[in-house]
């Protein structure tokens, strides 16, 4: 496994991602102070945090939508949605805009997170499944678990983040949103 920080790049450096012949690439970020990652495939791109468009009548876990290059894409709060101590957001806030697969196809929505940490390379041998805690702890959106460095990461499976009462939900906010 091979973990690759961000850093600063001078004249002549390589390239801040290099290429892998094995395992999965993940973009890891924090989230109240705890590691988490999503498969590098399904980003979309990465945004510093702006004000986003209110809908009302959706979870408190929606932000709103913010129209990106003419696609209106929800925004949540991964704080929220995991039901972490609130925060505001500061300068390294970042939204994640990533692409899900649902029941009634696939979405593009912006996960805002704290910071943006790294990509790193985890090969599947290496990823332990979540614990299972019982009914009363839901743990479905959590692809597994890895350890990089000393800790602990949690990989998230992008396609459990949401019910599918929540994506229609989203889906008529974002309907609503472009009339």
């Amino acid at each position: 496994m091979r973990n690759l920080a961000v850093a600063e790049r001078g004249p002549g450096s390589p390239p801040l991602i290099d290429h892998f012949d094995s395992g999965l690439q993940f973009l890891a970020f924090e989230l109240a102070s705890e590691y988490y990652a999503v498969d590098i495939l399904r980003v979309v791109e990465i945004r510093g945090w702006t004000p986003v468009t209110a809908i009302p009548n959706t979870p408190s876990f929606v932000k709103g939508v913010l129209n990106l290059r003419g696609t209106i894409v929800p925004i949540l709060d991964l704080r929220d949605r995991f039901h972490l101590e609130s925060r505001s957001y500061t300068p390294t806030t970042v939204v994640i805009v990533v692409s899900i697969q649902t029941e009634s196809g696939d979405k593009v929505v912006g996960m805002v997170v704290d910071a943006v940490s790294c990509v790193m390379d985890i090969l599947e041998s290496e990823m332990k499944p979540a614990p299972d805690f019982g009914t009363s702890i839901h743990t479905e959106f959590i692809r597994g678990l890895a350890t990089v460095n000393e800790r602990m990461v949690m990989l998230l499976d992008l396609d459990c983040m949401l019910t599918n009462s929540e994506t229609k939900q989203l889906d008529y906010a974002s309907k609503e949103a472009k009339e």
